[in-house]
């Protein structure tokens, strides 16, 4: 099977990353914290099975996910967790908003990442 038909499976548990909803690969790319240049060529995970990243989400819908030791949220500056929890939070949601939708890839980060992004490549589109 050609590489590209076997889906995206997760570097970590090795389980197929079916849904974008699930994809840290994704949620790391909305938020800004992945470059598009190297979206293609990134490995990828559950977003659960990053739990360092996936702790910072704070929804209803969203069990907590628990990190113990140097990086566990609890024992990090306070403003620093309250910034990731507000920015990963509204990186899922917009991975809820536009899965199973036909938007074009370059407009799945939150607005002020595609800003960003054109700043970056010099104002271009």
């Amino acid at each position: 099977m050609a590489k590209c038909d076997e889906g995206y499976l997760c570097e970590v548990c090795g389980r197929d990353v079916a849904q974008l909803t699930d994809s840290d690969l994704y949620l790391r790319y909305v938020v800004g914290m992945l470059d598009p240049e190297v979206l293609h060529t990134t490995p990828e995970r559950h977003i659960r099975c990053n739990p360092v990243l996936a702790q910072y989400i704070v929804a209803e819908d969203f069990p907590p996910v628990p990190v113990t030791g140097p990086f566990d949220k609890r024992s990090l500056d306070p403003v620093f967790v309250a910034q990731q929890e507000q920015l990963l939070t509204r990186g899922w949601r917009r991975l809820q908003e536009i899965s199973g939708g036909e938007l074009p890839i370059i407009e799945y980060p939150l607005p002020e990442v595609i800003e960003q992004n054109q700043r970056r490549m010099g104002g271009m589109s």
